[in-house]
């Protein structure tokens, strides 16, 4: 079964920046269209990026011109850079396919603090 590791998340201060990293144990990201999604504090999980095969990217409202989504097909991982990082992007950072499915498993995720 196919597993997601997600990394990259930390502490940093408003307008700062991170690059998220999620690894698949397999070629997955290769075949499909993959998406990073945020969950805040106490709200339901939601997309914020995605990109499909052929490289079109979209982004929630939230975040356009600040975060970038890309793949290395090669290594098998997503990125999602984030610049100009807000206390309203606090949460924890996941990836997957887009849409989701039974399978691949939502990995633990990725913690991402902004401070004001």
């Amino acid at each position: 079964q196919v597993q997601l590791v997600e990394s990259g998340g930390g502490l940093v201060q408003a307008g700062g920046s991170l690059r998220l990293s999620c690894a698949a144990s397999g070629s997955i990201f290769s075949f499909n269209a993959v998406a990073w999604y945020h969950q805040a504090p106490g709200k339901q999980r939601e997309r914020v990026a995605s990109l499909t095969r052929s490289g079109i990217t979209t982004y929630a409202d939230s975040v356009k011109g600040r975060f970038t989504i890309s793949r290395d097909n090669n290594k098998n991982t997503i990125y999602l850079q984030m610049n100009s990082l807000k206390p309203e992007d606090t949460g924890v950072y996941y990836c997957n396919l887009f849409p989701p499915s039974i399978a691949p498993s939502w990995g633990q995720g990725t913690q991402v603090t902004v401070s004001s």
